[in-house]
């Protein structure tokens, strides 16, 4: 079973994890209105693409933003967790040999104790967002059953994952979960919140061109006149 699990199953997963989010930024990009915003990116091009690029970097910085800035918990959270969970799936030791066993893609690989940081940074950053959310009366009445299922959807894979590292308990079995649960994760990605691992990029970067282009672009040099 494990065997089947790493092998096809793998490809089949990571199959539909790209295929799935690359259809979901196609049909990102063709729901633009074509009069009122894809049409004026493409034309104003010296505004939009330093504005897509602005955008999405300071986001990706901590306190980047005043949004990052004004809540703090939220940002540390955030942050602990996205680190670990882009780094760790791609670079962790026992995945890089799977991908080149199974693919031929030759990925390097994070030391152990790098590793285990970020494990236990991303498994702390979920909980700290799960605390967040059970503290604040007004993401309790926000949340629904899909943000909650996204984090679940998210814990398992490095919880198993950590269990397996340490060593604890039946060692295939958690094994066996962790590999599950991680393409468990990569098949439920394009059709979830998970999706926002590739419309974050284009929500910003169309945020940072409306700004540029029509919305106080006239701090960047003159507004488009809309």
């Amino acid at each position: 079973m494990l065997q089947t699990l790493t092998g096809p199953c793998f490809v089949f997963s990571l199959l539909v994890f790209f295929f799935g989010l690359l259809i979901r930024t196609i049909f990102y990009v063709r729901g633009l209105d074509w009069r009122l915003e894809r049409v004026a990116y493409a034309y104003h091009r010296e505004r939009s693409i330093p504005g897509a690029l602005i955008s999405i970097g300071k986001w990706l910085i901590p306190g980047g933003t005043a949004g990052w800035r004004t809540q703090p918990i939220a940002a540390t959270a955030f942050f602990l967790l996205h680190f670990g969970a882009v780094l760790i799936p791609l670079f962790l030791l026992g995945h890089t040999v799977v991908l080149e066993q199974q693919t031929g893609i030759s990925l390097p690989s994070l030391p152990s104790s790098l590793a285990d940081l970020l494990t236990f940074a991303t498994i702390a950053g979920i909980i700290l967002l799960c605390v967040r959310r059970f503290s604040s009366p007004v993401l309790r009445k926000l949340n629904t059953w899909q943000d909650w299922f996204v984090l679940m959807l998210t814990f398992v894979p490095f919880f198993t994952g950590f269990i397996v590292r340490l060593d604890i308990g039946a060692h295939e079995t958690w094994l066996f979960l962790h590999v599950l649960s991680g393409e468990v994760f990569l098949i439920c990605a394009p059709f979830t919140k998970l999706a926002h691992i590739v419309l974050f990029f284009c929500s910003r970067a169309q945020l940072g061109m409306d700004f540029a282009i029509k919305r106080g672009g006239n701090a960047r040099g003159g507004a488009f006149p809309w």
